[in-house]
């Protein structure tokens, strides 16, 4: 697959999730240099952070980033995920804060405006990631195994001990229709309960019911529910597809997850990295 960045520099505002701040982002095309973020609220010089699994740090809530300074950028697994499925390898993210707007809680909005922007191919190819030995990682009971396929297919179980949402299970063949279709529109969610929690410790300030989704004892509290019944274990897709991005390779596997999250996807995709480097 040949490299690809944005056709034009394209800019969007929006709120961040957890500090409730307005947010301007600027993507800017780029050439064989990876993805960029650049805190342009931050000291020329020490505010440029590269996208690299070397990277990622605090992974509970979110996949985030930071540099040898101490710059970082938060939630930027839903902007990833986008810019999985429309190739983008390269891009320069210029940002005013530490995390990345959180439009309407999925990746519907980033995938609308690298569309609009346009999608240009540069001259360097970029190594496609195959699967080709069976390939598992158990932290207690949660999972993610990869088994070799002719193509990028995930399947993802869901278990809550609560009261409405219990078990999903979704098993997708990945492509820019199947991923604009079934898993773009998947929003974030929490529960009630946690709330009190996350705004007394500063998280989640900026959170409504119209970018996430809020899990009551019987239902949500969303006055127009869902989007799809199972729209909880589609957004975890969203999120895997998202944090094995730091890798910035295609992938081509079946992947198998079970109860995981962003810490688990992200000791996989160094799993991935260090199997591949053993084999070649």
């Amino acid at each position: 697959m040949k490299r690809k960045t944005l056709s034009k520099e394209v800019q969007y505002n929006g709120i961040g999730l957890h500090k409730g701040e307005q947010i301007k982002m600027k993507l800017i095309p780029a050439k064989n240099g990876g993805i960029v973020f650049k805190r342009v609220d931050l000291e020329e010089g020490r505010n440029i952070i590269s996208m690299s699994i070397e990277n990622t740090f605090d992974l509970t809530r979110g996949t985030n980033l930071k540099n040898e300074f101490g710059a970082e950028i938060y939630t930027i697994e839903h902007f990833l995920s986008a810019l999985y499925i429309a190739e983008i390898t390269d891009l320069v993210v210029e940002i005013d804060g530490n995390e990345l707007p959180i439009g309407d809680g999925s990746a519907k909005f980033f995938l609308e405006i690298i569309e609009d922007a346009g999608i240009q191919e540069l001259e360097e190819d970029v190594e496609e990631l195959e699967i080709k030995l069976p390939i598992n990682l158990t932290v207690g009971d949660k999972h993610i195994i990869a088994l070799p396929f002719d193509g990028y297919k995930i399947t993802y179980t869901i278990k809550f001990n609560h009261t409405f949402l219990k078990s999903q299970m979704l098993e997708i063949v990945l492509n820019r229709e199947s991923y604009k279709n079934e898993i773009a529109n998947a929003r974030t969610f929490g529960f009630d309960y946690e709330i009190e929690y996350l705004k007394k410790n500063n998280l989640a300030l900026g959170g409504t019911l119209d970018n996430a989704i809020v899990v009551k004892k019987d239902g949500v509290l969303n006055p127009n529910g869902l989007r799809f019944e199972d729209e909880f274990v589609r957004h975890k897709i969203l999120d895997l597809i998202g944090d094995l991005k730091v890798l910035n390779r295609p992938i081509k596997g079946h992947i198998i997850a079970i109860k995981a999250g962003h810490a688990l996807d992200i000791e996989f995709a160094k799993l991935l990295k260090k199997q591949e480097e053993k084999i070649c």
